[in-house]
């Protein structure tokens, strides 16, 4: 890890948004976004068939959390509460000073900025708190809104596809 500020977990927030830790309480949420057909469709996962699902994907989460592995925010409106989305960071390479930056957003609150503004948030701490020089990102080739987030964000796409999923575009943002 390049710079372990995972105690207490971060919450980060903007005036409009609030980025927390997963809790048990979002399984409902959780299972929503998970069996969404738009949303993984461009995902190389089965998805969510029960609840428990759910529940056991929020407990794998949490541990890798708990190990230092990963970053894994719920994206909830600050105001309501309500849960749009979820952001994290994984794959930490001490080596290559580099992480890998993931992302869901429930599809009735898509091209309202929200990811824009949370990936904005978690880009901040990636570079200003944990110090890492490199963020990674992968999207499916037909993923077009991703695609046109990352580009937004500045990231550059790679002439190189990835090698185990050459359906899979990589994107780089460098500080």
């Amino acid at each position: 890890m390049i710079n372990e500020n995972f105690k207490p977990f971060p919450i980060l927030t903007s005036e409009r948004l609030t980025l927390r830790k997963l809790a048990i309480d979002d399984q409902q949420d959780i299972f929503a976004l998970r069996t969404d057909a738009e949303i993984n469709k461009y995902l190389d996962r089965a998805p969510s068939k029960t609840i428990e699902d759910a529940l056991n994907f929020i407990n794998k989460v949490n541990e890798n959390i708990e190990k230092t592995m990963a970053f894994y925010w719920a994206i909830t409106f600050t105001d309501t509460k309500k849960f749009v989305a979820t952001i994290c960071l994984f794959n930490f390479s001490g080596e290559k000073n580099s992480c890998e930056i993931g992302y869901e957003l429930v599809t009735k609150f898509q091209n309202q900025g929200i990811m824009k503004e949370a990936a904005q948030i978690v880009i901040n701490y990636v570079f200003n708190t944990l110090k890492v020089r490199n963020i990674l990102a992968f999207t499916h080739r037909d993923n077009q809104n991703s695609t046109k987030l990352l580009l937004k964000l500045n990231f550059v796409k790679s002439e190189e596809t990835d090698k185990e999923n050459p359906d899979l575009n990589i994107f780089t943002l460098k500080k």
